[in-house]
């Protein structure tokens, strides 16, 4: 499948819901009006997020003629196309379901309600954009483009970005997102770069 051709703004939305318990996606507020159809249409129109109905944790998107509401999460195409893989979530949100104590309905609503929307306290949006805490960290799945580009940042010589891209056919900014979300947030590698006389910006797996 082709990757999706993605711009800075919705690589960062991307990344932001992959770091969501819901994978859902929170529009920055700078974002306003037919601005946020320009973004986030055509996330739509190729598949990588889809519209659900609302529930208490996750930011609203849209309101209906009906009045009810809906949200945005990240499909699996979404967390393909920024290199992370979508079985290594799974298993993390089974992890960190298993390690939750049960917790009370009133105890539920609250947080509901401070993570509804963009116009919640910041520390409930916060929480709502971090990992759930008790989850495994992702597992490298062989065979895959994420592993082949660990591969390649755990040679002694590194990877640039023009290298990388050449090998798995992904676009620049979607390397990038890939090397600060899904190695960095996910997989808790440290990732290195440094310029280097004749190649440029090289990255390396500490």
């Amino acid at each position: 499948m082709t990757t999706p051709k993605l711009t800075d703004t919705q690589l960062v939305i991307l990344t932001q819901a992959a770091q969501h318990p819901r994978l859902a996606l929170t529009i920055p507020p700078r974002l306003k009006g037919g601005a946020v159809s320009k973004v986030i249409g055509p996330l739509l129109a190729k598949g990588v997020v889809e519209e659900v109905d609302h529930a208490p944790d996750l930011p609203a998107y849209r309101t209906r003629g009906d009045g009810s509401r809906t949200a945005l999460v990240i499909t699996n195409a979404g967390l393909t196309a920024i290199g992370i893989e979508p079985e290594s979530l799974k298993r993390e949100a089974g992890a960190a379901g298993a390690s939750k104590p049960p917790r009370s309905r009133n105890a539920g609503e609250s947080r509901g309600k401070a993570t509804d929307g963009a116009t919640g306290p910041k520390k409930a949006r916060k929480a709502a954009q971090e990992p759930a805490k008790g989850a495994q960290p992702a597992t490298r799945r062989e065979g895959t483009k994420q592993a082949q580009l660990i591969a390649m940042l755990e040679r002694d010589e590194g990877a640039t970005i023009a290298q990388i891209v050449e090998a798995t056919g992904w676009l620049p900014h979607t390397v990038r997102g890939a090397i600060a979300g899904a190695l960095k947030k996910r997989l808790g590698l440290e990732v290195t770069s440094e310029a280097e006389e004749g190649r440029g910006r090289v990255y390396r797996i500490r």
